[in-house]
């Protein structure tokens, strides 16, 4: 595997920005045998951080590069600081960041799929909200999402008194807009498979089973990983393996 660190400038935050690439590393032997149809153009999974962290925090907290060359898979892990994958309203457009120009230098940086069946994405807390926040949006562009320990039910954490000021203010202005709510947007009924996971201790696990349920209902294909654990990295590393076998398994 290679480990690639990538300082750019984004054209949509207006501001030099980075992002981690694990990526499958095809050998000489394997280059000159052109019948064996080695995979060059890679499955890619984006990779995204919570609200405490960066874009280094899975490879520093988890097995994500042993995980990722198990399985042939280039996982990209860009940086979107303290933004929950939006549009700021007092910051910067990170939602059109992610959305739109971030695959787009991915695609022109490095060698992976451009095709929506083998595109997956995934994240944590403040990062599963904004991988379920693509999936529903842009159902078209991946095979598979997932999320562990999802902020999903954003309106309750917006009045949560240490959230509040920042989250509701600073990032949201105080309301949501039509591509913002998940559970809202669950409701329209389109999205790729969704694999939601969150620990049982967890204070955010009421708003996850509340979104599995919801999206059952208007029949949605879902998966759960409830487990008992908190918000904590020993949990994420140990889920992360069956995400990507399910978002990988998806898309096949």
């Amino acid at each position: 595997m290679a480990l690639l660190t990538v300082d750019f400038f984004a054209e949509t935050l207006e501001v030099g920005t980075s992002m981690m690439i694990v990526l499958p590393q095809v050998t000489a032997e394997q280059v000159g045998v052109e019948a064996a149809g080695v995979v060059t153009d890679f499955p890619v999974l984006y990779l995204l951080h919570g609200m405490s962290d960066d874009h280094t925090a899975w490879l520093r907290y988890t097995s994500v590069e042993r995980y990722a060359a198990e399985r042939g898979l280039a996982v990209v892990m860009p940086a979107v600081h303290r933004s929950f994958y939006a549009n700021e309203r007092h910051g910067h457009a990170y939602w059109d960041f992610v959305s739109d120009e971030l695959p787009r230098i991915v695609g022109n940086f490095v060698k992976v799929t451009a095709d929506p069946a083998r595109t997956y994405v995934a994240g944590l807390s403040m990062g599963g909200y904004g991988a379920l926040k693509l999936a529903l949006n842009f159902p078209d562009r991946f095979a598979a999402a997932a999320s562990l320990s999802g902020a999903l039910d954003l309106r309750w954490l917006m009045e949560r008194p240490e959230r509040r000021e920042e989250v509701s203010g600073r990032i949201f202005g105080g309301d949501l807009d039509a591509t913002e709510d998940l559970m809202a947007l669950v409701e329209r009924g389109q999205a790729p498979p969704l694999l939601i996971g969150c620990g049982t201790e967890d204070r955010l696990y009421d708003g996850n089973v509340a979104f599995a349920e919801r999206a059952r209902a208007v029949g949605l294909d879902v998966t759960t990983d409830f487990r008992i654990g908190d918000h904590e990295w020993s949990l994420w590393d140990a889920q992360l393996p069956r995400v990507m076998d399910f978002v990988m398994g998806a898309g096949q």
